[in-house]
C-alpha cells in the first residue's frame, strides 16, 4: 500500500475523499470541488480530473458502477471507492498531517482531515507540533545567535518573518487541539452530510 500512497497526488486525494461520500460521475466531483472552493488548493480542470481519475482506476483505488445518458448530454460513468482507496487516502492524510516539509500537502490533508477518526486526527497533528515547536525553537535560537553576533537586521527579515509564522502556527495548531479533544466538536466524514446546505450542494452538482 506504502506505493500506492507515494503515489498519489492531490487531486488523486480529493477524488478519493469525494468517493467517501457517495458514488459520483467527474462532473459531479468538478461541481462540488469548485463549490465548495477547492480551486483555491489546486488547479482544477477537466482534463485533469479525468485523467486523475483513470489513474486511480487502473492502480485499484476506484471503480466503475455504472454509465448513464440523459437526454442529449453525453455518457457519465460513475466512480465508487473501492476498499484499498479508502485505506490509502487514509494513509495518505495521516502520513502528510503530520508533515512539515510540504505545505501545499499539508493543506490538501488539513482539508480532508475529517476523515480520519478523531483519536487519529489528533495524534498526527500532535506528531506536527512537536515537528513544529522543534523548528520553532532552531529558528529562534539562530535569530538570538545571529543578533549576538551582530548581523546586520537586514540580513535577517525572512528568518524572523519564519519564526513569527512558526509561532503562530503553534498557536493556531494548540487551538486545534484544544478544539478536536472536545466531544463536543463535531467530527467525521459524514458529520455534515444530513444538513440542508450538503444536500442541496450534492443535488445542484448533480444537475
Amino acid at each position: 500500500m506504502k506505493d500506492a500512497v507515494d503515489r498519489l497526488t492531490p487531486m488523486g486525494v480529493m477524488v478519493l475523499a469525494l468517493l467517501r461520500e457517495g458514488d459520483m460521475h467527474p462532473y459531479e466531483m468538478a461541481r462540488l470541488m469548485r463549490a465548495r472552493r477547492d480551486d483555491r488548493l489546486l488547479t482544477i480542470t477537466n482534463g485533469t480530473l479525468y485523467h486523475t481519475v483513470a489513474r486511480l482506476q487502473r492502480a485499484g483505488l476506484v471503480d466503475e458502477v455504472g454509465v448513464d445518458r440523459d437526454g442529449n448530454r453525453p455518457e457519465r460513468t460513475t466512480y465508487t471507492l473501492t476498499a484499498e482507496g479508502r485505506e490509502v487516502v487514509i494513509a495518505w492524510v495521516r502520513r502528510e498531517l503530520s508533515r512539515i516539509d510540504r505545505p501545499s500537502d499539508f493543506r490538501i490533508a488539513l482539508a480532508e482531515a475529517h476523515n480520519l477518526e478523531r483519536p487519529d486526527a489528533i495524534d498526527s497533528l500532535r506528531l506536527r507540533r512537536a515537528a513544529l515547536a522543534d523548528a520553532h525553537t532552531q529558528h529562534s535560537d539562530g535569530l538570538s545567535g545571529a543578533r549576538d553576533k551582530g548581523v546586520p537586521e537586514q540580513v535577517l527579515v525572512e528568518f524572523e518573518r519564519q519564526e513569527m509564522l512558526l509561532d503562530a502556527e503553534l498557536r493556531w495548531l494548540d487551538s486545534l487541539l484544544s478544539r478536536l479533544e472536545a466531544a463536543a466538536f463535531p467530527w467525521g466524514p459524514h458529520a455534515f452530510e444530513d444538513t440542508e446546505r450538503y444536500l442541496a450542494q450534492r443535488k445542484a452538482a448533480q444537475q
